[in-house]
């Protein structure tokens, strides 16, 4: 089977195993080895050897010997994809409107694994701060306001698990690096719904944040202002948990 594609993948085996992607997806039901061998005009053993190295990272199933079909790990990037997508498209409109009052950066970031991830981001000249966190960039959980919301919303023992993981290293003197210490953190941002890095991350910075939470009421994004430490108005705080929950609200929640 030949994709339709302006561009083919230089590495060969890259484009066979998009080629085997390609016709499971046109498939609803599980497909024979045979017929995904004559279909990509790829040798049975090569399609054997590929699809089994996809069903090991779970891109690919085998719910029985010999027939394959898409694989979980597929929806669950999806999703993922999805869901930042929707957050975003329903961000923008409210961030610009509180970068507006505050003339600083607002911020919104995802999880993914131990790390936040930037996907958006409204800033000006005006703020007289350099914004060193662009979109697509990432930072520790532990470091940073958004991460703390995150973590809040964790059990104990995967709080643990992350401490573990991470060692809780720190990046100023003001970096929480004790699991008991950031234990405390983490109640009072469940207490008060929301979160601060006091110079946590970077020297100079203070940051606030609040959650966005989907339709199942799910914590999916987190939406911060980030200021010079000397900026950061708690007046604000309302403001931006407004705003947050404004986004939430267009993504089908309701609290």
């Amino acid at each position: 089977m030949k994709r339709e594609s302006a561009h083919t993948p230089t590495i060969q085996v890259i484009d066979r195993m998009f080629s085997l992607l390609d016709v499971l997806a046109a498939h609803p039901d599980p497909v024979p080895l045979k017929v995904l061998s004559e279909q990509t005009g790829l040798h049975p053993s090569t399609a054997h050897r590929i699809l089994n190295d996809l069903a090991v990272g779970r891109y690919v199933d085998r719910p029985e010997a010999g027939c394959y079909r898409l694989g979980m790990r597929l929806l669950e990037l999806g999703n993922l994809v999805k869901a930042r997508l929707d957050v975003r498209d329903a961000a923008l409109a409210p961030m610009r409107e509180l970068h507006k009052l505050t003339h600083q950066p607002v911020n919104l970031s995802v999880r993914q694994g131990d790390e936040i991830i930037y996907i958006e981001r409204t800033y000006s000249e005006r703020s007289g701060m350099q914004v060193v966190r662009t979109v697509g960039g990432r930072a520790p959980l532990h470091l940073t306001s958004v991460g703390k919301l995150f973590l809040a919303h964790d059990d104990a023992a995967r709080v643990r698990a992350y401490a573990t993981r991470t060692g809780l290293s720190g990046h100023t003197r003001n970096s929480i690096t004790q699991l008991p210490l950031l234990e405390r953190e983490l109640a009072k941002v469940l207490q008060y719904g929301s979160a601060r890095d006091n110079e946590e991350l970077e020297l100079g910075v203070r940051c606030m944040a609040a959650g966005i939470y989907d339709d199942q009421g799910k914590l999916i994004a987190g939406l911060s202002i980030s200021a010079p430490a000397d900026r950061l108005e708690d007046g604000w705080l309302d403001r931006l948990k407004e705003t947050a929950a404004q986004i939430s609200n267009k993504l089908g929640h309701h609290s």
